[in-house]
């Protein structure tokens, strides 16, 4: 009974009312794989996956292009050779 009452309650953070972003942030990307991991099986898996870069989205297959590892061993090298491709800074919110 207790765990319905608190599925209920007010979330514990409340969203802003920013600038909406297209694409997911690479986190989020990589949080749904396990590592460590091979360069294809990641494209295979999360190469259609639109993410957040300050150029504006960008598919990972296309981030992926220039990156040179082909073996990665942790989720930390990963995201810093696609950031190391993509840029890293603010990222541009959705022209409407």
């Amino acid at each position: 009974m207790a765990d319905e009452e608190e599925a209920d309650a007010e979330p514990a953070v409340e969203l802003g009312e920013g600038e909406p972003v297209e694409g997911a942030p690479l986190a989020r990307v990589t949080s749904r794989l396990t590592w460590p991991i091979k360069k294809s099986r990641l494209e295979t898996l999360e190469g259609d996956a639109v993410i957040r870069t300050p150029d504006g989205p960008t598919e990972l297959s296309a981030a992926l292009e220039d990156v040179d590892i082909t073996y990665f061993e942790k989720r930390q090298e990963f995201e810093e050779a696609v950031r190391d491709v993509v840029g890293r800074g603010p990222v541009a919110t959705v022209d409407e």
